[in-house]
């Protein structure tokens, strides 16, 4: 299982260690916005951009319970990203799984996408939807 903070730690590294080289050269105004600019890079690959993942059974026995849908994810995915910012508030209403902390939420993905690991994988209703557009997932949480 693959960890979600490396990346954002490396972003940041980098970040600061090229900030870092602009201040030696008197180039301040320059360091602080590459810094900012790998800072925000850092937080949207980190896992604080996403509601509280749950793990895949938990998230599945939940989705039975109150028929809103479970999303696969992982930290990193653009695709991902994009799934949640434009789902705003109403993300908060949804399962969210992160397969490379949950093994089981891994192997979910992997058995409805014939082998791969491609997310967002949203499963409705027990069906699973790859990469759906976030104004169908809005609709499956009104309906």
């Amino acid at each position: 299982m693959k960890r979600a903070w490396p990346l954002p730690v490396l972003l940041l590294l980098c970040g600061s260690a090229g900030a870092a080289g602009l201040v030696r050269t008197g180039s301040t105004g320059a360091a602080v916005a590459l810094l900012l600019v790998f800072l925000l890079l850092a937080a949207a690959h980190s896992p604080l951009v996403f509601p509280r993942p749950a793990g895949a059974l938990e998230a599945e026995r939940r989705s039975a319970a109150d028929g809103r849908p479970v999303v696969y994810w992982r930290p990193g995915c653009t695709y991902c990203l994009r799934l949640r910012i434009r789902l705003g508030r109403d993300a908060r209403r949804l399962h969210w799984v992160d397969i490379w902390r949950d093994p089981a939420g891994a192997a979910a993905v992997r058995a409805a996408n014939q082998g791969d690991e491609t997310v967002p994988t949203v499963v409705v209703a027990g069906r699973a939807h790859t990469n759906p557009d976030p104004a169908w997932v809005r609709e499956q949480l009104t309906g």
